[in-house]
Formats: C-alpha cells, sequence, structure tokens
C-alpha cells in the first residue's frame, strides 16, 4: 500500500487486507510504503503489526518500488490506502495470478465506479483515451490502464525493470508487460470515493511518458519476448 498521510483510512485498509488473506488461508505478509506522511501514518501501520517501509524520495512510482522491492512474496497486490479500493475484494487478483497470469488489473469500468469516486471527465475522457492509446500502440489487452488495484508475479515485475517515480508507473508497467507479451487478464474491481479523495487523472504528461515507456522499452528488452 503506497502511503501518504492517510492516518484516517490506512487502518481500516489494513484490516480488510488483513481479513482477506484470512479467509484466503494463505501466508502473506502487508507492506505499508510510506512516503514521507506527516499525520502518524507510520505509527498506526506499526500499531497493526505491519512492515513499514520509509521512501524518502517522492513519487507515487517512488512507495511502489520500494514497497515491492521489500516483498518476499510470489505474488504482490497492490492498490491505495485511502479506502477508494476494497482489500476484502482481492481474491479474484489472487486466484487469477495462481492460474498463471503474469499481471492482473484490476478494471473499473466493469467493477463500478461510486458517486464522486471519479470525475466525469477522467471517467469519459481521460481514462477511455490513454487506455485506447494503450491498446493501439502497445497491443495491451486492457480496458482499464490506469487501475490502481493490480496484482502481479513478482519475478514477473522484477523483468520489467521499472522506473517512474511518479504516476506514470502505473502505465510503464502495462506498456513493458505487453511488448514483453506477458500473460495479462483483467478482473473486475470497484472503485469508492475513499477519504477526500484526490483522484490523479492520466493526462498530457502521463501519454507523453506512455510514448518515452515505449521507446525504452523496445530499446531495453531481448528481442525474444515471453511467451504467453
Amino acid at each position: 500500500m503506497p502511503c501518504l498521510d492517510e492516518v484516517e483510512t490506512l487502518a481500516s485498509c489494513i484490516r480488510k487486507a488483513r481479513s482477506a488473506i484470512e479467509q484466503l488461508g494463505v501466508g502473506a505478509e502487508i507492506i505499508v510504503a510510506d512516503n514521507g506522511s506527516t499525520d502518524g501514518s507510520q505509527a498506526v501501520a506499526r500499531e497493526l503489526g505491519v512492515q513499514v517501509v520509509d521512501v524518502k524520495r517522492k513519487g507515487y512510482g517512488s512507495a511502489l518500488i520500494a514497497g515491492i522491492a521489500a516483498a518476499r512474496g510470489r505474488y504482490v497486490i497492490m492498490g491505495d490506502a485511502d479506502d477508494s479500493y476494497d482489500f476484502t475484494a482481492i481474491a479474484p487478483l489472487f486466484e487469477t495470478l495462481r492460474q498463471g497470469c503474469d499481471l492482473v488489473m484490476g478494471n473499473r469500468f466493469a467493477g463500478g465506479i461510486g458517486e464522486g469516486a471519479m470525475v466525469w471527465s477522467h471517467r469519459w475522457v481521460g481514462n477511455p483515451a490513454l487506455t485506447l492509446i494503450g491498446r493501439v500502440l502497445f497491443h495491451a489487452p486492457v480496458r482499464d490502464m490506469h487501475c490502481g488495484m493490480r496484482g502481479f508475479r513478482k519475478d514477473a515485475y522484477d523483468r520489467l525493470r521499472l522506473r517512474s517515480t511518479g504516476m506514470e508507473f502505473a502505465s510503464e508497467m502495462v506498456i513493458k508487460a505487453s511488448l514483453q507479451r506477458m500473460r495479462i487478464a483483467e478482473v473486475p474491481v470497484t472503485l469508492s470515493r475513499g477519504r477526500g479523495r484526490r483522484t490523479f487523472v492520466p493526462g498530457v504528461t502521463d501519454g507523453a511518458i506512455c510514448a518515452s515507456c515505449f521507446c525504452s522499452a523496445r530499446g531495453g528488452f531481448s528481442s525474444t519476448p515471453a511467451a504467453r
């Protein structure tokens, strides 16, 4: 869970994730990658017995890169700490990974978007446009390219060598996984408003990053892609 000043919702997210882990009956760890919270989020996480990774370098991607690096499991499931995603509903992500997928994306348009969770311009213009770019230019087999809840195999993630430190991290992951022809699937997830939700909306910058990711990926990957 990447975290920046989410003291009001972090405990709820941790409890929900812990409940899902117990229901799945698997061995797992919960990691909070804190990106410099000043509201006591770190103390809340530690009081609940989860690992906290303090990430000094700012940025959504920076937090995720550090948190994922600390993960010891075969599979990683990521989601925001503002209670916008339901951590009790991670079973479909986990089960799809166990079936052999490398990357499992959440699809908010298939699962449901709560009132006020995403402004209309992002829902009907921004996200669809960038998803279309991903599908056309990079052959990304997804309908919601920027969903913040997703799961992946740790060894597959390591092969991607992601470098983006900001919100473009989400795009880079899907683009590079598509170019490597990894096994990608989608499952429905719901998006709620969350606490004082500050929805990031991909725009011109993220679109430019998509092109940058494409160029760097083409230059840095082996000419023999992994089999689907």
